[in-house]
């Protein structure tokens, strides 16, 4: 919609051709259908590192459309803004049906032609020149083409890999796309009976081996068949690397602003002021309600012990538990439940000033089918707003 609407502003004739009965199935559903429109990482250097080994081609692209131009873009059509934790954009009315409707009222206006319930099956090419697509028993003929079919992630959404097919048909080289920025399933059963609940502010360590592999802080969304949230999804790739070599392990320290002291002398405290009370009914100060049963299960003290006959073995044991609440990865979560998928068509092979292909020039290459790697926050929505702004401008021509 981005690159459909530059390109027509700038006055050629666009015809965006829809798979689904509407557009933007998967933008309707991001960031939990909160739409993460961007992130508010002025700083494009800053910025581009966030898409490791993607970021060192970025920088023209990113030279003509960056995040000031993206809030620009959306905050000029009526729709405001706000920066929530890690610089996450939002629109203030906490739904991505009003960036849908900016992109929609942007194409309107702009007179572009949409056909939709439109599969495509694949390029024509002619003299190496693409000069068509093929959709049911048509062929569309044009000028320039740019393909925006996204990667394999939310297949439900449409994206199934289509356009990786139809390029690596057209001779270029495309790496295998895998789930990334995917949930974790666990092998502890207990988290079914805290599903839903979430944690800001963790701190979450990998280990492998009793290694330590990784180490964030940040928010963990508990869910029926293991762990997600930002924090979970931005990990998620490197716990899927180190399963491939034995068995993974998360350990959680749901209060790092408290060192083993600290806590020590507030669990200490805590014992004293509920003496008569019992263990399971004293740690709702210090341990989330939702979590407390979990805790008091896990730590393996007689629930209905009274709180002043808890022994210092005791309390140096919740303490350990409390700064790392263990779970036994299972394995990531399949392509449906990503919220992206790496892989894509290799980066030698596109012009980033233009986005256009460098094997076929008059066709530019945008969003999800670049084999670009980025983090939950924003950054996946800013590549296809740049890349998309960048494609629309330099077809119109």
């Amino acid at each position: 919609m981005m690159a459909a609407g530059r390109a027509a502003e700038l006055g050629a004739r666009v015809l965006l051709i829809e798979k689904n009965e509407s557009l933007g199935n998967k933008l309707l559903i991001t960031g939990g259908g909160r739409c993460n429109v961007t992130n508010a990482e002025f700083d494009t250097h800053i910025l581009l590192s966030k898409f490791k080994d993607g970021g060192k081609f970025l920088f023209s692209s990113f030279s003509e459309w960056n995040v000031k131009e993206t809030l620009e873009f959306f905050n000029g059509r009526g729709m405001d803004t706000k920066v929530e934790k890690e610089n996450r954009v939002f629109p203030v009315s906490n739904s991505a049906q009003s960036v849908w409707d900016v992109l929609v009222n942007y194409i309107q206006k702009n007179n572009v032609t949409v056909i939709s319930k439109a599969p495509v099956s694949g390029f024509v090419i002619k003299d190496e020149k693409v000069v068509g697509v093929k959709v049911k028993k048509e062929i569309f003929y044009a000028n320039k083409f740019i393909l925006a079919t996204g990667g394999t992630s939310r297949p439900e959404t449409g994206s199934t890999g289509d356009g990786y097919k139809w390029l690596r048909e057209i001779g270029h080289t495309v790496t295998e796309p895998e789930p990334s920025l995917v949930p974790i399933a666990v092998k502890d059963e207990w988290v079914k009976r805290v599903a839903g609940v979430s944690l800001s502010d963790v701190k979450i360590t990998i280990t492998q081996n009793n290694e330590k592999q990784n180490t964030k802080k940040g928010k963990v969304l508990f869910t029926h068949v293991g762990l997600s949230g930002p924090t979970i999804l931005n990990m998620s790739k490197d716990i899927g690397e180190l399963l491939k070599y034995g068995d993974v392990n998360i350990l959680i320290d749901i209060l790092p602003t408290y060192d083993h002291a600290k806590l020590n002398l507030a669990l200490q405290q805590t014992f004293k002021e509920n003496d008569k009370k019992k263990f399971k009914n004293s740690l709702s100060k210090l341990v989330p309600s939702s979590l407390v049963p979990i805790v008091v299960e896990l730590s393996g003290i007689d629930s209905d012990s009274n709180c002043n006959s808890i022994t210092r073995e005791q309390r140096i044991q919740l303490i350990s538990l409390l700064k790392n609440i263990p779970f036994t990865v299972d394995k990531l979560l399949g392509t449906d439940k990503a919220i992206i998928s790496s892989g894509g068509v290799s980066l030698d092979e596109v012009d980033f000033k233009t986005m256009s292909s460098r094997l076929h020039p008059n066709l530019y290459l945008i969003g999800d089918i670049l084999n670009i790697d980025r983090p939950s926050g924003g950054y996946s929505l800013q590549l296809c707003w740049t890349t998309g702004f960048v494609a629309g401008n330099s077809a119109s021509k």
